[in-house]
Protein backbone atom coordinates (compact mmCIF):
# COMPACT_ATOMS: atom_id res chain seq x y z
CA UNK A 1 0.00 0.00 0.00
CA UNK A 2 3.05 2.47 0.68
CA UNK A 3 4.71 1.74 -2.57
CA UNK A 4 1.64 2.55 -4.17
CA UNK A 5 0.97 5.72 -2.59
CA UNK A 6 5.30 6.56 -3.54
CA UNK A 7 4.14 5.71 -6.93
CA UNK A 8 1.49 7.88 -7.39
CA UNK A 9 3.18 10.78 -6.22
CA UNK A 10 6.18 10.15 -8.52
CA UNK A 11 3.91 10.15 -11.38
CA UNK A 12 2.13 13.32 -10.25
CA UNK A 13 5.30 14.81 -9.74
CA UNK A 14 6.75 13.77 -12.80
CA UNK A 15 3.42 14.67 -14.36
CA UNK A 16 3.88 18.42 -12.74
CA UNK A 17 7.54 18.68 -14.20
CA UNK A 18 6.73 17.67 -17.72
CA UNK A 19 3.49 20.28 -18.06
CA UNK A 20 6.19 22.76 -16.63
CA UNK A 21 8.22 22.36 -18.95
CA UNK A 22 6.18 22.00 -22.02
CA UNK A 23 4.71 25.52 -20.57
CA UNK A 24 7.91 27.24 -20.35
CA UNK A 25 9.47 26.02 -23.82
CA UNK A 26 5.92 27.18 -25.34
CA UNK A 27 6.28 30.72 -23.78
CA UNK A 28 10.48 30.83 -24.86
CA UNK A 29 9.14 29.96 -27.97
CA UNK A 30 6.32 32.71 -28.58
CA UNK A 31 8.57 35.51 -27.04
CA UNK A 32 8.91 38.48 -29.47
CA UNK A 33 12.92 39.06 -28.94
CA UNK A 34 14.31 37.63 -31.37
CA UNK A 35 16.87 34.71 -31.32
CA UNK A 36 19.79 33.77 -33.40
CA UNK A 37 17.84 31.51 -35.44
CA UNK A 38 15.54 34.35 -36.63
CA UNK A 39 18.69 36.62 -37.21
CA UNK A 40 19.49 33.79 -40.35
CA UNK A 41 16.23 33.91 -41.90
CA UNK A 42 15.97 35.94 -45.16
CA UNK A 43 14.62 39.68 -44.69
CA UNK A 44 16.06 39.54 -40.67
CA UNK A 45 19.50 38.81 -41.30
CA UNK A 46 20.08 40.55 -44.74
CA UNK A 47 18.32 43.98 -42.46
CA UNK A 48 20.61 42.99 -38.84
CA UNK A 49 23.74 42.32 -41.27
CA UNK A 50 23.46 45.41 -44.07
CA UNK A 51 21.70 48.18 -45.97
CA UNK A 52 21.22 46.88 -48.59
CA UNK A 53 18.10 44.39 -48.83
CA UNK A 54 19.64 41.32 -50.69
CA UNK A 55 23.23 39.63 -50.17
CA UNK A 56 24.52 37.28 -52.76
CA UNK A 57 23.55 34.72 -50.61
CA UNK A 58 19.77 34.70 -49.43
CA UNK A 59 18.02 32.51 -46.84
CA UNK A 60 14.54 32.21 -47.66
CA UNK A 61 12.17 33.65 -44.30
CA UNK A 62 8.88 32.69 -43.12
CA UNK A 63 6.00 33.61 -45.79
CA UNK A 64 8.32 34.41 -48.45
CA UNK A 65 7.80 33.18 -52.19
CA UNK A 66 10.15 33.74 -54.70
CA UNK A 67 8.28 36.17 -56.69
CA UNK A 68 8.76 38.31 -52.91
CA UNK A 69 12.05 37.76 -52.90
CA UNK A 70 12.75 38.46 -56.50
CA UNK A 71 10.94 41.94 -56.47
CA UNK A 72 12.79 42.69 -53.01
CA UNK A 73 16.14 41.95 -54.66
CA UNK A 74 15.55 42.82 -57.99
CA UNK A 75 16.59 39.60 -59.35
CA UNK A 76 14.07 38.31 -62.26
CA UNK A 77 16.71 35.05 -63.01
CA UNK A 78 16.34 33.21 -59.46
CA UNK A 79 15.02 29.96 -60.63
CA UNK A 80 17.34 29.82 -63.68
CA UNK A 81 20.33 30.80 -61.35
CA UNK A 82 19.53 28.20 -58.95
CA UNK A 83 19.89 24.96 -60.65
CA UNK A 84 18.65 22.92 -56.86
CA UNK A 85 15.35 24.60 -57.81
CA UNK A 86 13.57 22.19 -58.81
CA UNK A 87 9.87 23.58 -58.86
CA UNK A 88 9.77 27.67 -58.29
CA UNK A 89 6.44 27.00 -56.23
CA UNK A 90 8.33 24.15 -53.67
CA UNK A 91 10.32 26.91 -51.20
CA UNK A 92 10.42 26.52 -47.71
CA UNK A 93 12.07 28.78 -45.08
CA UNK A 94 15.63 28.08 -44.52
CA UNK A 95 16.27 27.56 -47.96
CA UNK A 96 19.19 28.82 -49.85
CA UNK A 97 19.89 31.01 -52.98
CA UNK A 98 21.86 32.61 -54.96
CA UNK A 99 21.09 36.43 -55.52
CA UNK A 100 22.60 38.41 -58.58
CA UNK A 101 20.21 41.74 -58.83
CA UNK A 102 20.10 43.26 -61.95
CA UNK A 103 19.18 46.68 -61.07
Amino acid sequence: MASRKLADAASWYCATALLALILFASIRENSSTPDNDDLVRGKHFNDFMTNRPCDEIYVVGEGETLHTISDKCGDPYIVERNPHIHDPDDVFPGLVIKITPTE
